[in-house]
């Protein structure tokens, strides 16, 4: 179907999105816990507050960036939210190819945490352009992908502490896969290609 407005986004579209960009700093925060020898529980919130709250912020930015153009480029709004999540999509599952289990010598520190969190939440500031296009709340959006970047970071810390590095690719690799996805489901459904579908099962 088509919005006059912008593409409308459901409450299980958007923690969809949540969750595969969340699939980077899930990744590193098992990398973290690997490397923390005495973990405590107050490691895992720091680390987790740390990713969570870039990748609620940065969302923001990119729709601020992106709000300014809306007018420009309305028309093309469906292709614009497919290509940037199709291109995110295939960085992750390209960068979990490529990368061995990595290591990170310091964890806590603030200034290696700080720079973690910008790396894992780049993703995040270009999906924030594309809701720019999208009939979506930004605020509610951001809190939605920060707070689950939160909670899945914290069980990250503690399952790197605990089982190693096997589980960072398959995260990657389904963040990827999500992601991309939902790009496709935007354009069909902007396209009109889904109701279509439908009608034929009526």
């Amino acid at each position: 179907y088509h919005i006059e407005k912008g593409i409308k986004m459901d409450i299980l579209t958007i923690v969809l999105i949540a969750l595969g960009l969340a699939m980077d700093a899930f990744a590193v925060s098992v990398s973290s816990g690997i490397t923390i020898k005495d973990l405590k529980p107050r490691h895992g919130v720091k680390i987790a507050l740390f990713f969570g709250g870039f990748q609620a912020l940065m969302p923001i930015l990119g729709w601020l960036l992106g709000i300014g153009f809306k007018d420009y480029i309305e028309k093309y709004d469906h292709w614009i939210a497919f290509v940037l999540l199709g291109f995110i999509g295939a960085k992750m599952l390209k960068e979990a190819m490529d990368d061995d289990c990595e290591y990170i010598s310091d964890p806590l520190q603030n200034k290696v945490l700080f720079m973690l969190a910008i790396a894992t939440s780049i993703d995040a500031m270009a999906v924030g352009v594309s809701f720019a296009f999208l009939k979506a709340s930004i605020l509610s959006s951001s809190l939605i992908i920060g707070a689950i970047t939160c909670v899945i970071c914290f069980g990250g810390v503690y399952l790197g502490n605990k089982c190693g590095c096997v589980f960072k690719k398959k995260a990657e690799i389904a963040g990827g896969v999500v992601l991309i996805l939902i790009g496709f489901k935007i354009l069909a459904e902007h396209s009109g290609f889904t109701t279509v579908v439908l009608n034929m099962f009526k």
